[in-house]
Order: C-alpha cells, then sequence, then structure tokens
C-alpha cells in the first residue's frame, strides 16, 4: 500500500439527524458527516456477501428464510406437531428414524453454521421432531391401562368417580373404580337407563351389579372412529352396559361447589325455556350437552352450525370480551380511580377471573380449557401493551396444548379450533383485508357494509379451511356453512348469550322473565336457521373415508398459506389443490366388512349401500354409510337385482373394472356342510364369513374369516383397483391395538396357506354323497 494513501475502512451509523460514517485510518480516527445506509442494511449487506460464497440453491435459502424470518418460530411448533403425527402414523418404531434424523439436521446446521438462519432452522426443526414424537410416546407408555381382554358377564362392585347424564338418550354413563375383582380394569365405563335411583347416585359412592363389559373398540372398518384410543389415554380399559338393577352399598359424597351450580344452572335454564331452547341454553351457560334433541343436533352439524354446540373459542370470548368492556367503561367513568390505576390492566385481570370461572363452570372439558389458555395468553399481551391476537400467539397456545395433550392432535376438536383462529388471524393480516376493514374516513353505509362483507368472507375463508377436517373425520361437511354462520355467530354471540346473561342476573331480583322470553325466541331462531340450511338439497358434502397422506398433503398447502408472508406461500395452494382433488377422486368402496365380520356393505352403482344383514341397527348403518360416502337410507342385498340369498349365504355379482366379480357372505350361524360350502366357494372371488372357514373353502381371490379379521381387522376393497385397506395399516402400529398382524397390517398371504391346506379326501366325499344321495 502506498504512502499518502491510506485504505478506508468504516461503519455507517445512523441517528435521527444526521448518518455518520467513522472511517479508521492508521491509528488515527475522524468523525466525517456523509450520506449511507442504515446499520442493519449493512449487516444485511455483509450477510448476503457471505451467501454469496454459498452454492446458488443454499444462498437462495437463505436469503428466503431470512424474508421469513418473523415467521420462523411458528414452524418449530409446527415441527413439534409434525413429531406427534409421526408417532400416530408408525408407532415407536419411528423414534430411532427420527432420532437419527434430528441427529443428522443438527449435524448439518453445525456444518453450514448457527450464525446463518439454514443452519439453525435445521437445528431446530430436528429437535423440535424429535421432542413432539417423544412427547407423545411418553404420554401413550405411561397412560396405558390395564384393559379387558375379551367380553363377558361379570358382577361388579365399584366406586363411582364420574356421573354424565344424557337426557336426550334416556342414558346415565357412570365411570366406575371396581373394588376387590381380579381380572377387571381399574376404571370401566357403564351406561345406565336413567331413572329417578340412577340419576341420584353421587361421585364416591359403592355400586353392586351385574354388567356385559367389552373391551374398548377400535375402528369396525378403516376411516372409522378409533374409540380405543380415547379410551387408552382416557385410561379406563372396559366399557358396557348394565344387566338389571344395581344395588347402592355406599351412599356418594356431597357434591363440590362447582358440581352444584352447574347442575343448579342447568335445571333453572331448561324450567326457563322449555324444549329445545332450553337445552340449548342450557349448553351455552354450562356445556351440558345431554339435553339437545338428536334431531336439532343432526341439523346443527348438517349446517355447519355443530361449533356452537361446544363450549370453546366462541363463548369463552364472548364472555371474557363482555366482562373486559364492562370493567373498562365502568372504571373508565370514575374519574380518580381511572388516573390512579391501569385500566387495561385491571379489565384484563377481571376477564381472566371471568374466564377461568367460565371453564370451571363448563366442566373444564379439554376444548375449553385450551379456549382458556389461549383467551388468558391474549388478556397478557393486552395488559403488557402488546398486540393482542397474532399467530405467534397462537401458536404459543398450540404449544402448550400439544405438550400437556399431545394426543389431541389427532383429534377433529384441537384441529378445528385451531385451524380456524389461525385462518381468520392470517386473512386479516393480508394488507388488503387490513385497507378493506380499516375505518379511515368513510361514511356509515360504508363501514356497515365493509363488516358484513368482511364477516361473510371471514365465514367463508373459516369454513373452505375446516371442510378437510370435517371430511377426514366426519366424512361429510356442510356446504352452506358460511351463510348459515354469517347469521348464526353474531346472533349468538351479541344477543342470544347477552340475553341469557341479563336474564340470570335479573333473576336474582325476580325480574329475569322478559329477557327469558326474548332469549327463547332468540334460540328459535338460531334452531330454524339450523334446520332450514340443513333441509336445503345439496346442503351436506360426503365422500368415502380419506386417505391420511392426502389429509397430510391438504393441511400443508394450508400451513404453508397461512403462516408464510413471502410470495412462496401461494404455492402452498398447489398440495392443498391436490389433496383436494385427490379426495374428491377417492371412489366409494365396493366392500366395506366390519372387523367381526358381521357387517358387509355392498356398493349398488348408485351412490348407495346395500347390507348383508338388513335388520342392522341405526349406529351400524350411520357408520357403514359415513364411511362409504353416501346419506342415502341402506337397503338389503337380499332385495337387489344382482344377489341371490338363502337364509344362511348370499351370492353377489358386481361389475367392477371390465370384470364380474362374485362375493359369497354367510349371515347366519348355522351349519353349512363342508361339501356345499366348498363348492360355493369355488365359485366366488370372495368369501365372507363371521366364522372360521374350513381348508376346503378356497375363493378364487379373497377368503376373509374369523382367523384373518383377527389380524387385519375391518377392510374396505375396491374391486376395480383390486386394493385392500384394512384397519390393522391404519392403528396395528399403535399400542393400543389388538389386531395381531399390527406390523404388517396387511392381508394373509391366502395363495401359500391355500396350497397347504388339504382337502377331503375322496373317500369321506364318497360318504357324504352317498348319504346326501
Amino acid at each position: 500500500m502506498r504512502a499518502g494513501s491510506p485504505q478506508v475502512k468504516g461503519v455507517a451509523l445512523h441517528n435521527s439527524k444526521a448518518r455518520w460514517r467513522l472511517p479508521l485510518v492508521g491509528n488515527s480516527c475522524y468523525r466525517q458527516r456523509m450520506e449511507s445506509v442504515p446499520y442493519h442494511e449493512v449487516l444485511e449487506a455483509r450477510r448476503d456477501g457471505r451467501s454469496e460464497r454459498w452454492p446458488p440453491v443454499l444462498a437462495a435459502v437463505e436469503r428466503w428464510l431470512d424474508a421469513e424470518r418473523e415467521q420462523l418460530p411458528l414452524w418449530a411448533v409446527v415441527m413439534f406437531g409434525a413429531g406427534i403425527a409421526l408417532w400416530f402414523t408408525f408407532g415407536h418404531r419411528i423414534l430411532s428414524v427420527l432420532l437419527l434424523v434430528a441427529l443428522a439436521a443438527m449435524c448439518f446446521g453445525v456444518a453450514t453454521g448457527l450464525h446463518r438462519r439454514l443452519g439453525t432452522a435445521l437445528a431446530i426443526s430436528g429437535l423440535m421432531l424429535v421432542l413432539g414424537a417423544g412427547n407423545i410416546a411418553w404420554h401413550a407408555t405411561t397412560s396405558a391401562p390395564n384393559r379387558l381382554a375379551r367380553p363377558y358377564v361379570v358382577a361388579v362392585t365399584g366406586q363411582v368417580t364420574n356421573v354424565a347424564a344424557l337426557p336426550a338418550r334416556q342414558l346415565v354413563r357412570w365411570t366406575i373404580a371396581p373394588m376387590g375383582a381380579e381380572g377387571l380394569p381399574s376404571t370401566i365405563r357403564l351406561n345406565i337407563p336413567a331413572d329417578s335411583r340412577s340419576e341420584a347416585v353421587r361421585e364416591g359412592a359403592v355400586v353392586r351389579m351385574k354388567a356385559r363389559l367389552m373391551p374398548p373398540a377400535g375402528p369396525a372398518v378403516p376411516g372409522a372412529y378409533d374409540f380405543a384410543a380415547r379410551a387408552w389415554f382416557d385410561q379406563f380399559g372396559a366399557t358396557g352396559s348394565m344387566i338389571g338393577d344395581f344395588e347402592i352399598l355406599r351412599a356418594g359424597s356431597a357434591q363440590t361447589r362447582w358440581q352444584r351450580w352447574r347442575k343448579a344452572l342447568s335445571r333453572h335454564v331448561q324450567a326457563s325455556m322449555p324444549g329445545a331452547a332450553g337445552a340449548l341454553g342450557a349448553t351455552l351457560a354450562t356445556g351440558d350437552r345431554g339435553a339437545i334433541p338428536e334431531a336439532d343436533a343432526e341439523a346443527m352439524r348438517r349446517s355447519g352450525m355443530a361449533h356452537l354446540l361446544s363450549i370453546s373459542g366462541l363463548h369463552v370470548t364472548a364472555v371474557v370480551g363482555a366482562i373486559y368492556l364492562l370493567i373498562s367503561r365502568l372504571v373508565a367513568l370514575i374519574g380518580p380511580l381511572a388516573l390512579r390505576v391501569p385500566v387495561p390492566l385491571v379489565a384484563a385481570s377481571g376477564a381472566a377471573i371471568g374466564a377461568i370461572g367460565y371453564t370451571l363452570l363448563t366442566g373444564a372439558q379439554v376444548p375449553t380449557v385450551r379456549a382458556c389458555v389461549a383467551t388468558l395468553l391474549v388478556l397478557i399481551a393486552m395488559a403488557l401493551g402488546r398486540q393482542a391476537i397474532s399467530l405467534r400467539l397462537i401458536a404459543t397456545g398450540a404449544l402448550i396444548v400439544l405438550i400437556v395433550w399431545p394426543q389431541s392432535l389427532s383429534g377433529p376438536s384441537f384441529q378445528l379450533s385451531f385451524a380456524a383462529v389461525t385462518a381468520i388471524v392470517a386473512l386479516h393480516e393480508l394488507p388488503l383485508m387490513r385497507a378493506f376493514v380499516a375505518r379511515q374516513d368513510r361514511g356509515f353505509v360504508s363501514r356497515c357494509w365493509r363488516f358484513i362483507a368482511a364477516l361473510f368472507l371471514t365465514g367463508f375463508v373459516v369454513e373452505m379451511v375446516l371442510m378437510p377436517i370435517a371430511i377426514y373425520h366426519f366424512h361429510k361437511a356442510g356446504l352452506y356453512g358460511p351463510f348459515a354462520n354469517v347469521l348464526a355467530i353474531p346472533l349468538t354471540t351479541f344477543v342470544v348469550m347477552p340475553l341469557e346473561a341479563l336474564a340470570l342476573l335479573f333473576d336474582i331480583v325476580g325480574m329475569g322473565a322478559p329477557f327469558w322470553f326474548l332469549c327463547e325466541h332468540a334460540i328459535g331462531l338460531l334452531l330454524d336457521i339450523a334446520h332450514i340450511t340443513s333441509s336445503q338439497r345439496g346442503a351436506v358434502a360426503t365422500l368415502p373415508s380419506m386417505p391420511s397422506a392426502i389429509f397430510g398433503m391438504t393441511v400443508l398447502g394450508g400451513l404453508m398459506i397461512c403462516l408464510l408472508k413471502t410470495k412462496i406461500r401461494w404455492l402452498g395452494l398447489l398440495p392443498m389443490a391436490m389433496g383436494s382433488a385427490a379426495a374428491i377422486a377417492t371412489p366409494m368402496p365396493d366392500l366395506l366388512i366390519t372387523g367381526d365380520g358381521r357387517h358387509v356393505a355392498f356398493s349398488n352403482g348408485q351412490g348407495g349401500i346395500a347390507l348383508l344383514r338388513g335388520s342392522a341397527g341405526d349406529y351400524i348403518r350411520d357408520m357403514l354409510g359415513e364411511n362409504a360416502g353416501t346419506e342415502q337410507d341402506a337397503s338389503a342385498i337380499s332385495e337387489a337385482r344382482n344377489a341371490r340369498c338363502s337364509a344362511d349365504i348370499c351370492m353377489v355379482q358386481l361389475n367392477r373394472g371390465g370384470r364380474v366379480w362374485t362375493i359369497g357372505a354367510t349371515r347366519s350361524g348355522y351349519y353349512v356342510p363342508s361339501l356345499e360350502l366348498a363348492a360355493f366357494c369355488r365359485r366366488t372371488d370372495i368369501m365372507i364369513s363371521d366364522r372360521w372357514l374350513p381348508a376346503s373353502c378356497r375363493p378364487r381371490w379373497l377368503k376373509i374369516d374369523r382367523q384373518s379379521l383377527k389380524q387385519t381387522g375391518g377392510l374396505s376393497i375396491d374391486l376395480a383397483a383390486e386394493k385392500v385397506r384394512t384397519v390393522a395399516a391404519q392403528t396395528g402400529h399403535l399400542p393400543w391395538s389388538t389386531l395381531n398382524n399390527a406390523r404388517q397390517g396387511s392381508m394373509p398371504d391366502q395363495s401359500a396357506s391355500a396350497g397347504s391346506q388339504s382337502n377331503l379326501s375322496h373317500a369321506r366325499r364318497s360318504a357324504y354323497a352317498k348319504r346326501h344321495q
């Protein structure tokens, strides 16, 4: 370097008055005022300069992660949930794989450099995956109940630990801890007919009875509800019903104050508003859903308004909002007090106490607790002067719930509630949406129509987000839900609940009757909206059971759209569209076979199903219809033209994939001679029975009997694609599954077994023929 021409190096600083550069020349330092860039832009330029030495792909990823830096913490929670989802998909064996993946990700992150966003993101993602899977594995291991091995009738003596009344079903549900009985689970759940004696039993009572018990049932067919999973985490090992009468050996303890208040409040509301209005009013006040008539509950589900029946975010928010507004206005009216205390802090504290009290009053169910936790986080943010509702706040609430109740991730309640809130916040964070709803200097009419339009758009977006979840879990979704909820949500939040609160308040002085009258008519209007919406043609979209991979693809696309900020978020439309198209294209199964082999549903080729046993009950009919994706009433296969049935056996022919398939199925417990059964089996492609079929029964493709169903569970068969789905493939790897072929979850290799099966000897055939000549 030449003397007299030193190289000037410097760092740019920035303040509100001027920009300065502080160059270093040799050992001297002087200040020079000049135009420069802010300091954070210099740091970004240096980071970009380091990234330029990377391969182009890694440099591009680093720049993209830097642009998404505010959203990266949200994806840490997503990775925690992904670890839980992977455990539900693969079971304990995924833990070692995830551990290796996490180690590889962290090593690559360290090698890349933890000072870079890519390295940090990889390390944290791997760690959160392992923590999520490990958390659910630990909960599943520690929650393991002592389950009943097989169904049987037994005398039960035990203490009642919980009582739940179901007036609409005329039942009382008891949770009992058996006493002094070997071989019984530590906790069982029984359905008791509702009468004056059973309804008077309280927690702590010791009762004795004879009961029919059975292990908690898994999915009857692929895609059906897995009750065994809920029983596992709720830690009861058997369910059943009472036979005969019961005897009370010791009276129950006195109810807690919250329980007495809850039941008294429920009775008071139902007495003040008789009929369906009182039942729905009691649900809104106490969370007691047992008295809602099934017709009204079904109308709410079909109209997309079922979320109003579950005490969750909407109800807690309405209560907390009312309390916050009331306290803040009252404190503001008192001048000396408003000048000495922070009004938002006082109002938030009162609203938090109200939220906790309302949660305890409504039974502290898991959805209500989740809503209470999220609400408390919002109130804390408001009290600290931070942004009240944000995606980070939602992610924090979701992380707390997943740590405490990781099994809730697989349930519809968690998915519906957090998906709805996330969609609402993400929609209203869009710059275009913010500009649309901003008050600015608009007139009253403009503000009103913009509010209504924003409300409808929000409802529409929420319904679109929730539709895949509803179809995956319930196989149906209300198409007119956005239109119904535009009226139902404001009616519930701003009319029904305030009127009910005022009625309860004025009942203290005996003046609540006018408010009860108005509340009853408002609830009646709410039910009318539900019934009118649900009765419209095409109100409900039904689809067959959606594979988990398709559902996961749809969820990934939705998360990309909601949680990213740059333009790459719109790439999430691709997996969403692919998942939706795949779900719509999922064909109705040609055969649905329950795990006990007793019930078989045949596709009739016209969007409906026909049952092997036409006398099946409503539960079986509804379950098979939902999983087949049809709302048509199921018919009996014996009435179909393509079927020939006797009292003991049916033969059905289905034309699928350019081929005529012949299906045989037994439908009675009577003995069929072996030679006749063997001849019948040879004429069939598939033979189905709820009993053991002899070795001589050799259909051309599948033999499905009691022995094979113990390995596979229920089946769903697509004949055109020659594809068989099993319950074992869905749940066989999970600790609560009782299926023997849990690892593979596939049909046994019947070709090998058929070759090893021995036929009847010639002498036995001749003897049989002589006896029947």
